[in-house]
């Protein structure tokens, strides 16, 4: 509807009201000054004014906002009820003046009062008629709503046939007043709002819906008792439509009212099966709002009190999986520990067949143990998750026989959701556990990378190349150099027992302890006495080591200090793998056969006598591999292991190449043997190897 025309339909309406009333006041008695108006005009005048008005309202913002039935009812009553009792006054107000010989005889008076109570009972009857439109078109298809429109025109039409006097024969009227009753009934069977009502909702809305038919009825007495008044001259039909439009919206407001009323009994059920939704929304909405195993129990001990009207209840936990952030093992409602500890004693023993949960007679089961108790009906149920029974929900009563079936059903649902909740908690608190714990190993994997030498040593005695690898995020192999003076330079590479965070925090501290170990002596007497043999080194930091490695760890390394002014090295083996060497003047690759034990195996004063010091004169062009477990300890097709003698040979077959090619012929050939197998420990590769032209002295 366009905004201009429905700002016109408002001052159109008054018009035509102001011509009815003039119209009728020209037939009683006012045609000395109005003169005599034909029939028709009354007629024209009342016919504009009613469809002006209905379509005043039918074109308005729908009065119902959201779910606010009863808010809409009520302002019925207080609107078009008030227009009621407005009318019922004026007519006391007539019948008062009949009694006064000034205005018994006045037609006028009688007139204008009637065409007053005809404009309210217009607006009334428009107001009414599309107040049950909203509700009946609430949350409804585009069908009924065109039905609805239809039956809008039909009635319409009909109305306003009688309006203007054109009657039918009655054996056409009638059957058209009776189908469209028909289908006024049809349409009035379509009131889903009325499910959307709580119990007292629809009390109140009963008692709205009684108020506005009570106000129609006002109307049509009204207009009954004034249809045979003398002093009213108004034209029949206009009568014929009143009572027509008055009875059309009294069956609507009385199919309405039976609607609601007739709900009444499933209501209570309705506003239970409602409760339990809003519980098991407030569970679910438990583990996205963060909370805990504790608030998941309460709620679900008191909602389950709730659903079923239990008297009292409590919750027993299996404290092994009742959740890492609940301390409680049991939960009361309306009930003591002790009187929980007592039928608890009483249900040892008296445990019900599988697969019931209903004891609806507690001293018949008990049999005569004890007094009476207080609680004759208790509902036990379990709840069980996919791996686990995380406790016992019990719920009593008072009177026997009160739990049936049908609670069963619904408190599964309920103890269903709340183990669903508690797991997804505990995944959710693993989910954190494991992101910090990916957070503090990434930490400790860049600590871990920081202390790995980034440049190797160089000079012109020997070439470096190196290789390392983690078997997890951070790992426990280490390697080291550090340059001495008198042209020496010591290598340190050691090996963790354990993965993790924890061997590389003991990576950490041997690293420390090598650069504090190997610092110059000021008290010494003679230069080569100023830094300890590896011997001395491995015994130092034993005794370090003693008193922070846990007693279950311990610490596998190999030092070397290499002599260029000498042209030798001296090392010492802590229980780490044996060294692989090629000696260039013999053409021969061996291992040497070392002994030493592991630091933090012994951690007394007689570990020294576990360490021997080896020398050996180096020859240009000899080469050393220096190694973790990681790597003879691979594994690959049927779990064979790489090994020491296949290591032995790969460098046989390369030793008379430069360092960085040995390392990578080993690592080809041991990722070859291991491909598709997962990497169990970490790896560590250095190659030294002395340059066939050494530099002059």
């Amino acid at each position: 509807m366009p905004k201009r025309l429905h700002s016109f339909l408002l001052p159109f309406s008054l018009l035509s009201w102001v011509l009815l009333l003039l119209s009728a006041l020209s037939h009683s008695g006012a045609d000395a000054w109005l003169g005599s108006w034909p029939q028709w005009t009354t007629q024209l005048a009342q016919g504009a004014f009613v469809l002006s008005v209905f379509l005043y309202y039918r074109y308005q913002p729908s009065p119902l906002q959201g779910q606010s039935f009863v808010k809409l009812l009520r302002r019925l009553l207080q609107g078009p009820g008030l227009l009621a009792l407005g009318c019922v006054l004026l007519h006391m107000l007539e019948r008062a003046a009949r009694t006064e010989a000034a205005f018994a005889s006045n037609s006028l008076f009688f007139s204008s009062i009637y065409t007053i109570n005809l404009g309210l009972f217009v607006i009334f009857l428009a107001r009414t008629n599309y107040a049950w439109r909203a509700l009946v078109l609430f949350r409804s298809s585009g069908r009924l709503q065109r039905e609805w429109t239809v039956f809008e025109l039909l009635l319409g039409a009909t109305l306003l046939f009688r309006l203007v006097g054109v009657n039918p024969p009655d054996y056409i009227g009638i059957p058209i007043v009776v189908l469209l009753g028909l289908y006024g009934v049809y349409l009035s069977g379509h009131q889903k709002w009325v499910a959307y009502l709580s119990q007292r909702d629809k009390w109140n809305a009963v008692l709205l819906q009684a108020g506005l038919l009570f106000g129609v009825l006002v109307f049509v007495q009204y207009f009954r008792v004034t249809q045979a008044d003398p002093q009213l001259i108004a034209p029949q039909p206009q009568y014929a439509f009143l009572l027509l439009t008055a009875f059309f919206s009294a069956f609507y407001a009385l199919m309405g009212l039976l609607v609601t009323f007739f709900n009444m009994p499933i209501a209570d059920i309705i506003e239970q099966r409602r409760n339990e939704i809003l519980r098991l929304q407030r569970l679910t909405q438990i583990i996205q709002r963060g909370q805990t195993s504790a608030e998941v129990y309460n709620i679900l001990l008191e909602s389950a009190v709730q659903t079923v009207q239990a008297e009292a209840a409590w919750l027993d936990l299996d404290s092994a999986h009742a959740g890492a952030d609940s301390t409680e093992t049991s939960f009361y409602y309306n009930l003591l520990p002790e009187q929980a500890s007592a039928l608890r004693g009483l249900l040892k023993g008296h445990e019900l067949p599988e697969g019931e949960f209903i004891t609806n007679d507690l001293n018949l089961r008990f049999g005569s143990q004890g007094q009476p108790h207080a609680f004759s009906s208790l509902l036990q149920l379990p709840l069980r998750g996919l791996h686990y029974n995380y406790g016992i929900l019990h719920l009593l009563k008072a009177e026997p026989h009160t739990f049936d079936r049908e609670d069963l059903n619904i408190l599964q649902t309920f103890t269903s959701q709340a183990v669903l909740s508690i797991e997804n908690l505990e995944l959710v608190r693993t989910s954190l556990e494991n992101q910090r714990t990916q957070e503090e190993l990434k930490i400790a994997s860049q600590v871990q990378d920081s202390l790995i030498p980034k440049n190797l040593p160089t000079d012109n005695w020997f070439e470096i190349s190196s290789h390392s690898l983690a078997a997890k995020e951070v790992g426990g192999d280490f390697y080291d150099f550090l340059h001495l003076p008198g042209r020496r330079l010591a290598v340190i590479i050691g090996d963790v027992s354990g993965k993790g965070v924890t061997a590389a925090f003991h990576m950490a501290q041997m690293k420390g302890i090598f650069h504090s170990l190997m610092q110059e002596n000021p008290l010494a007497k003679t230069e080569r006495d100023k830094f300890p043999v590896p011997s001395r080194f491995m015994t130092q930091a034993n005794t370090a080591l003693a008193h922070c490695l846990e007693k279950s760890s311990f610490i596998t390394s190999s030092l070397y200090i290499i002599d260029y002014e000498q042209g030798g090295f001296v090392f010492a083996r802590a229980g780490h793998c044996h060294t692989l060497y090629y000696h260039a003047l013999r053409e021969e690759v061996f291992y040497f056969e070392s002994t030493g034990l592991g630091l933090g195996i012994i951690r007394n004063e007689t570990y020294e006598k576990h360490i021997k010091n080896q020398f050996y004169d180096y020859s240009p062009g000899d080469v050393m591999v220096i190694y973790t477990d990681g790597i003879v300890e691979a594994r690959g097709e049927g779990g064979a292991e790489y090994g020491e003698d296949r290591l032995k040979l790969r460098l046989e077959e390369t030793y008379y190449q430069d360092a960085d090619d040995i390392k990578s012929f080993i690592l080809k050939d041991l990722n070859a043997f291991t491909h598709g197998y997962p990497i169990h420990d970490d790896q560590t590769l250095l190659v030294i190897k002395f340059k066939s032209a050494q530099p002059p002295l």
